[in-house]
């Protein structure tokens, strides 16, 4: 991998900008709308993990393949300015990695998309922009910054079908200060517009990946077998057991289960039933009906609030408990570091491990990980 060396000091009008490229189209377009607009770019590729550690035999695909490396670095190349590569595996193994087996060793849903964006890509891209002389960094994310007050917050990305809000709430005041999300105020059908009118007709056409980046074919199962060695004979024979405590059959292990999952259960017991607690100290699996992984309120711990300092008094807002949830009325109360979630309505299946994002209308108020939700009464 290459190193990241300073760049002259020469800077355009519009100032120097470092742009994490994926080499997908939507961090590709955001480079060249910023190259358009007289910014000085400097392209960046974070290489994260390989398929050698994730245990895969296949091609390697993604952003962190090497067709995409290269596609990032020919795009900057025919557009005509600098592109380095930056190899970050180890500090993302350690940080995102480890800690996506670690949540499902203790029997929560982990959210490695957040982790990642907070503490390993922004972190990363900052030090650089730093080294580099870049005042902001952009990437192609589908969300937008705003400002009210002094502080900067996230708000929705015009492209509801695209919007990536939900994964930022992380963020804090200096980042979001220094970054720049060009795409946001834009339909992804706009974007591919763009790429053919720039002359990028095939990037236009690429298809786009929804798995997590270091899990190969997004079997976690897999995953997980190869990175706790010794894991399946470890967990064998647990019981599945019923919301009233009867035992209904064993399983495969508590880790290879998640909340509201129905589908490869492979236990028959004559009506639809569903994980609605996993209980990791005596590897038990609790089935239910699907009313039963229903909640009326929820704690969530580890808060970054971004649009206020903090909620003094009890604010109605919307939660969303996970990326594709339409987010439903609740009344939030923060106590410290945590906040209690009371939903208007029950929500169904909060997976502890997974991220609750609160709204102010389009704007992100702040978010935090799922703790074991309250039972209902």
């Amino acid at each position: 991998m290459e190193s990241v060396l300073p760049a002259p000091r020469e800077m355009s009008k519009k100032g120097r900008i470092l742009v994490a490229m994926s080499g997908g189209i939507d961090s590709s377009v955001t480079a060249m709308m910023l190259h358009e607009e007289g910014y000085e770019v400097i392209g960046l590729t974070m290489k994260t993990w390989d398929y050698a550690s994730s245990g895969a035999n296949g091609k390697e695909t993604g952003c962190c393949s090497l067709d995409s490396i290269n596609d990032a670095r020919a795009l900057a190349v025919q557009m005509g300015f600098p592109h380095y590569i930056l190899d970050i595996r180890s500090e993302f193994g350690d940080y995102v990695i480890d800690d996506f087996v670690n949540e499902y060793m203790a029997g929560r849903t982990p959210n490695p998309c957040v982790l990642c964006n907070t503490h390993i890509k922004w972190d990363a891209l900052l030090r650089r922009a730093d080294m580099l002389d870049c005042e902001f960094i952009a990437t192609g994310h589908y969300a937008r910054i705003r400002r009210d007050g002094g502080r900067y917050f996230i708000s929705k990305g015009m492209d509801p079908s695209k919007d990536q809000s939900y994964v930022l709430w992380g963020l804090g005041q200096e980042a979001m200060a220094r970054t720049r999300f060009p795409v946001g105020g834009f339909r992804k059908d706009q974007i591919r517009t763009m790429a053919e009118d720039m002359g990028f007709g095939e990037l236009a056409k690429k298809s786009e990946s929804y798995e997590i980046c270091f899990v190969p074919n997004n079997d976690y199962r897999s995953f997980l077998k190869h990175r706790v060695p010794g894991l399946e004979d470890k967990v064998a024979g647990g019981k599945f057991v019923s919301t009233s405590g009867d035992e209904l059959g064993t399983h495969a292990g508590y880790p290879f289960y998640t909340i509201g999952q129905r589908k490869g259960l492979e236990i028959a017991l004559g009506e639809p039933r569903y994980v609605t607690q996993i209980i990791p100290e005596t590897n038990t699996v609790v089935l239910g009906t699907v009313e039963e992984l229903d909640r009326q309120k929820i704690g969530v711990r580890n808060i970054n609030l971004v649009k206020f300092v903090s909620l003094k008094e009890p604010m109605e807002a919307i939660t969303k408990v996970r990326y594709k949830d339409p987010g439903t009325w609740s009344t939030l109360r923060q106590h410290g570091d945590r906040m209690e979630v009371e939903f208007h309505k029950p929500v169904r299946a909060a997976a502890p491990g997974q991220s609750a994002v609160f709204y102010d209308g389009d704007d992100v108020i702040g978010g935090g990980f799922i703790e074991k939700p309250v039972l209902n009464s």
